[in-house]
């Protein structure tokens, strides 16, 4: 990150990692891997495979995706950070989370990376002005809460901070090394307030959702019951943490 005159340049993304973390989606990974690279970008697909026994690791490399596999359940956190650890090492300056499920529409992945002009983390949010995506009750309540605090925070508006959409540069991903928790809501509250505090730049940017292309979801009605406590105990156990070193420019 460099400071022209009153503005601050980031580094351009260069070698881009599409991460899916995956756990028994044999209906929905090779098309979502495929969509992906039909795109036509220079983007290398790793799907992380997350204890699945219904052999989706199998269908993400027929796919054409790099597959890392775990050896027993880890959750999306976990997955996450097996995901970061793979791109630092393969020398990665850009990666962006993606759902194996295809709610996430590949068509949005550019966009969400042209974020990181001018950020260290962009999210693709669903409540920005695209999109149909509602949510209500009690997730709707916690969403709208943590998006006024972390704004707060991060000093400006976000709107989606719980979105699983998201791309981080260098600095987000050597960050994230060093503290990505695996605690459910952890991998996307805990981790964007510690992100913040440690002085990662975030924006943000409207994407739009689909419905899932396939297999059972991950929650349930008890699941959204209480997803405003768990919510709110997510965003003070990491307003807890301390803050993790970011590199700098001559790091990156």
């Amino acid at each position: 990150m460099t400071e022209v005159g009153s503005k601050v340049r980031f580094p351009a993304a260069t070698r881009v990692l599409v991460i899916m973390p995956a756990w028994n989606e044999r209906d929905c990974i090779g098309n979502t891997v495929r969509e992906v690279l039909d795109l036509g970008r220079d983007y290398d697909v790793l799907v992380v495979d997350d204890g699945s026994d219904d052999g989706t690791p199998e269908l993400a490399e027929a796919a054409g995706a790099h597959v890392l596999r775990l050896p027993f359940n880890l959750g999306v956190g976990g997955a996450m950070r097996a995901g970061f650890k793979y791109a630092h090492r393969m020398g990665y300056d850009a990666v962006v989370q993606v759902d194996a499920d295809g709610q996430h529409d590949p068509k949005d992945i550019p966009s969400v990376i042209a974020g990181l002009e001018h950020s260290d983390i962009s999210i693709g949010a669903r409540f920005a002005e695209k999109g149909q995506y509602t949510v209500s009750g009690p997730r709707k309540w916690a969403m709208r809460l943590l998006a006024a605090v972390i704004s707060r925070i991060a000093g400006t508006e976000l709107t989606d901070v719980t979105s699983g959409f998201r791309a981080g540069n260098v600095r987000a991903i050597s960050q994230y090394l060093k503290h990505y928790p695996a605690e459910y809501l952890g991998d996307t509250i805990d981790s964007l307030v510690v992100a913040i505090r440690s002085g990662c730049v975030v924006s943000q940017t409207g994407v739009e959702m689909r419905p899932r292309q396939g297999g059972q979801p991950s929650h349930n009605p008890a699941k959204s019951a209480i997803y405003l406590v768990r919510s709110l105990l997510a965003l003070l156990f990491a307003m807890t943490r301390g803050k993790a070193r970011t590199p700098h420019e001559s790091d990156i």
